[in-house]
């Protein structure tokens, strides 16, 4: 109630929300909408219901046709810095940030050497490029160094990357910017990809719509839901953020999930003021450079994290099955890796995927959870991709 008064004194209008219980299959189907938008049940959405508490909600295709329009401005409870804004401009033709580390051998002094391969890193929930060019990127093999162009993608509404207003946030959204970013620019016509929790989602969906360009997936700790069902969104929801008090992961996780409009406010507190609880935790720690991890976690805005939350690890549920399908049928080689103690994913849900990709091979890490199955153990991680990307070719 509060953030709707505030929208309409500050901004003329309300943001759309997910407050009403309104549904349209046909349209949602359509644009790629998850059914846990509209349709996931907790106290505060009934009793604005009960209120008669209608909040606006603009309809999705038409929003996503005002680039470069009023809502590509960014809200008042969003964070103003150069820093979170640097990816705006007048013209609304935005693209991706990412990191390329080129192969050592596109010297000229190295023509005639086969072409280097493609590798494409995807980064998880709330995370960055920064996740694989801190960790991995510097633990290769001189051949790696020679012969490979690693590519680290900051996702869409994350890091660096564009958090545009007027955008729904779908797994489709989110392909189609890593197309017209990389693939398309960088004219990849085969390559790797590696992707960790939420990145895996979209490296499946890449995979199924290039089936005859990806040589090798590996999945690190996959949110995977089965795609049977009407209520498969639905059971994703209460399968990777459920209705938690503890551990605290789960309890913050299921909070940011469920309740739009308190997330909201914890991302006005966190997010809007990065700069100065960055500064506190500099004060306090006494580092002037503080770990990449704490700066990426507030570079998003909600609604760029809730919607891909929703649109992605939840409406993706209903894909998955068919992304598996064909990029086993053509042959592409899928390896996952998971921790046996992750909170975040768990591990039944890399089993049930083995279940509709039987080719596909498992590496369990013991007592690894959702970030230490790659950190700590950066150079084992490295070695693993490397021996996945030389039995592709």
């Amino acid at each position: 109630m509060l953030l709707r008064f505030l929208d309409e004194y500050i901004e003329g209008e309300a943001s759309p929300c997910c407050c009403r219980k309104e549904k349209n299959v046909k349209e949602d189907e359509d644009y790629g909408l998850s059914e846990s938008l509209n349709e996931r049940k907790n106290i505060f959405r009934e009793m604005t219901r009960f209120l008669k508490i209608r909040c606006k909600r603009e309809d999705s295709n038409e929003e996503c046709e005002k680039i470069g329009g009023r809502l590509m401005k960014k809200s008042w409870s969003d964070c103003g810095c150069e820093s979170c804004l640097s990816w705006m401009n007048d013209d609304g033709d935005y693209r991706l940030h990412f990191v390329v580390k080129e192969p050592l051998n596109d010297g000229e002094n190295c023509r005639g050497r086969r072409p280097s391969e493609n590798v494409i890193f995807l980064h998880g929930f709330i995370c960055s490029c920064s996740f694989w060019t801190e960790t991995v990127f510097p633990c290769f093999s001189e051949k790696v160094n020679q012969d490979y162009r690693l590519i680290a993608i900051d996702l869409l509404g994350f890091g660096k990357s564009p958090k545009p207003r007027d955008c729904m946030y779908t797994l489709k959204e989110h392909v189609e910017m890593i197309e017209k970013s990389v693939i398309q620019p960088l004219k990849l016509d085969t390559f790797h990809l590696v992707a960790h929790s939420m990145g895996c989602i979209i490296a499946l969906a890449i995979a199924a719509k290039y089936p005859t360009c990806v040589k090798s997936i590996t999945l690190v700790a996959p949110p995977y839901s089965p795609s049977e069902g009407n209520d498969a969104c639905l059971k994703a929801l209460a399968n990777m953020a459920g209705k938690k008090l503890w551990p605290p992961l789960a309890f913050g996780s299921s909070f940011m999930s469920w309740y739009e409009h308190l997330g909201r406010c914890i991302c006005f507190l966190y997010c809007r003021n990065h700069r100065i609880w960055e500064s506190i935790l500099k004060f306090i720690t006494l580092k002037r450079e503080l770990h990449f991890l704490i700066i990426d976690l507030p570079r998003h805005t909600h609604h760029s994290a809730w919607s891909s939350m929703h649109n992605v690890i939840c409406g993706g549920a209903k894909f998955m099955d068919t992304y598996l399908r064909i990029s086993t049928e053509a042959g592409v080689i899928i390896n996952i890796i998971q921790g046996n103690k992750d909170e975040v994913v768990p591990i039944e849900c890399c089993i049930n995927l083995k279940k509709k990709a039987p080719n596909a091979e498992i590496n369990i890490i013991p007592n690894a959870n959702h970030k230490t199955v790659l950190f700590g153990r950066e150079k084992e991680f490295a070695n693993s991709l490397e021996h996945t990307w030389a039995s592709s070719s």
